[in-house]
């Protein structure tokens, strides 16, 4: 006697219509030209989800489901749905590679129920952090100056708002990048925790928090950046990014042990910031000469030097930006990408990707140009040297107190020192200065100590002929609202360079004395850093004392190359 099972009749009949909808699936992608997936027994990256809201995939029909870098894979059930491929739109205006997939309507509700996974606030990615334009604007037409974003932040850390760690994060966040902060400090002391931004190159303090909302703060970043939570005795670095307005800033978070309290410190890379034009960074007419002239040779090697926040990166960036085109082939190799260039393949080192294995690799690709992000070991010493020996072009960065360091530096590294006069084309080195506010800098008279220092620094100066015609007064900060009461409203470069001839190749062969070097640059007629930095004040871009906070006026070796 045959038995009527219903229950197994009816998931027989579901297992039936569900093969039916893939098979549909499969089918329309074969007529799109797009590919077919089967999500239903895949598992599905909560990082890719993150980057769509709930309502929004479920509306439109969407779910990314893999994620590797830049590189999305997005599922849509109907490819050409106008609201869709606004979504897609959307992700590559945010930098995203998008690979579509056509799938079934199980395939996609199997990836919007992982969106139970996905934990409150606007933190969307490992790591992204998204705010809407609309908020952000908000936040950002408030916080004009430090008072404004502690005052903000005060009013939040002592609500009792469950969701008011995500709030006091976005504020401190809109706060740096509405004053236009580089960093953002946040360092325990005994019974409070003190949080500074980096206001061009200088700390300032903002605010203050009670221990227990830094600690729900520190677990929130941690979590954002990716770190791991239990780990609280061992330096950890992360990232994560903040959507604003369309673009996306990365923050670079590094959390370090302290005597109390772990100390986190977040780095703000606003592309915008990064990426000008080699017009806007400040350099003199006869620098800009130079710097077109080396940078159009088909190979050799262009340094610069300086410490961290120095503005190295984004000088070169200006040098790629000004050699791009169509008819060369640019690869960079960084730590990380900090901004994304157009026409131009980067890369990223990571613990199994190393610098010298990046550039040993990017030697295969065939490159004209490439650039290195910096020069941190004898192995990528010799292969950048090496790349720029066999006709390439590369810039690249290395930690040096001046521009004539930049040669002991390498032959301690290990390059020999009779190939660097073939290998090396220019070596510079640079530092920032703040601006002085245009709307409310004071003029005062050159006087006393002041007068001494200028007069040694404008002392047999090259390209005398070229300077200002004031010889007699300067400016001092004061401040205003235009400058939220600081006097400095952004930065400009004091370079110093020596090019690579006959005198400075003997010499380096010879010599690794920084002294004799610049002794054989003389007669070069390039400008020191401190003498750049005069010639500023002059024109009152900038104050004798902040050119003093970031350059050594009485460096001996600088009194003597111009005495």
């Amino acid at each position: 006697m045959t038995v009527f099972n219903e229950k197994k009749q009816d998931e027989r009949l579901k297992e039936l219509r569900l093969r039916e909808e893939e098979q549909l699936a499969e089918m329309l992608s074969k007529k799109y030209g797009i590919e077919y997936v089967d999500l239903t027994s895949k598992a599905i990256d909560t990082d890719a989800l993150r980057l769509i809201a709930e309502p929004e995939a479920k509306q439109t029909e969407v779910a990314p489901f893999h994620k590797i870098n830049k590189q999305l894979w997005v599922a849509m059930r109907a490819p050409e749905r106008p609201d869709a491929l606004k979504v897609i739109e959307n992700l590559e205006r945010l930098g995203y590679q998008v690979r579509r997939f056509i799938v079934s309507q199980a395939s996609l509700e199997h990836a919007w129920d992982r969106y139970h996974d996905i934990s409150y606030a606007t933190e969307t990615e490992a790591g992204i952090l998204t705010l809407s334009n609309e908020t952000i604007s908000e936040m950002m037409q408030k916080l004009k100056k430090l008072a404004d974003v502690s005052a903000e932040i005060q009013s939040h850390a002592g609500s009792k708002d469950t969701h008011r760690i995500s709030r006091v994060l976005e504020i401190i966040m809109a706060g740096a990048l509405s004053l236009g902060a580089s960093d953002v400090h946040l360092e325990p002391q005994e019974t409070e925790v003190r949080m500074r931004y980096r206001l061009d190159g200088v700390l300032v303090e903002a605010t203050t928090f009670d221990v227990p909302t830094y600690t729900l703060i520190s677990s929130r970043l941690k979590l954002l950046a990716g770190l791991k939570l239990n780990v609280k005795n061992a330096a950890q670095d992360g990232r994560f990014s903040i959507v604003v307005g369309g673009k996306e800033i990365e923050i670079r978070t590094s959390v370090l042990p302290g005597n109390y309290a772990e100390t986190i410190v977040m780095r703000v890379l606003d592309p915008t910031t990064i990426a000008l034009p080699m017009e806007a960074l400040g350099f003199d007419k006869y620098l800009m000469e130079i710097f077109n002239r080396e940078i159009a040779k088909p190979n050799g090697m262009i340094l610069n030097t300086g410490p961290t926040g120095s503005g190295k990166t984004t000088t070169l960036y200006a040098f790629l930006n000004k050699v791009a085109s169509s008819e060369i082939k640019i690869i960079t190799i960084e730590d990380p990408v900090e901004y994304h260039l157009k026409g131009i393949v980067q890369t990223q080192v990571s613990k199994d990707y190393s610098f010298a294995e990046g550039l040993r690799s990017t030697l295969r690709q065939d490159p004209d140009v490439i650039m290195v992000g910096e020069i941190r070991d004898p192995e990528v010493a010799s292969t950048a040297i090496q790349a720029s020996l066999t006709g390439h072009l590369v810039f690249t960065t290395l930690h040096t107190n001046d521009a004539a360091g930049t040669f002991p530096r390498l032959i301690d590294m290990g390059v020999n020192a009779d190939i660097l006069g073939a290998a090396v084309t220019t070596a510079m080195a640079q530092r920032l200065v703040r601006r002085l506010c245009p709307y409310c800098r004071q003029e005062v008279p050159i006087e006393g100590k002041d007068r001494e220092t200028m007069d040694r620094l404008l002392k047999n100066i090259p390209h005398g002929d070229e300077l200002p015609e004031n010889h007699d007064k300067m400016w001092v900060p004061k401040g205003c609202d235009k400058c939220g009461g600081m006097g400095y409203k952004g930065r400009i470069a004091v370079v110093e360079v020596i090019l690579m001839d006959s005198q400075i190749e003997d010499c380096v062969r010879h010599s690794s004395s920084e002294r004799d070097i610049w002794a054989a640059a003389k007669h070069q007629q390039i400008r020191r850093m401190a003498q750049d930095g005069a010639v500023k004040i002059l024109q009152g871009v900038t104050a004798l004392e902040e050119l003093a906070r970031v350059v050594d006026l009485e460096d001996q070796v600088m009194l003597e190359t111009i005495a």
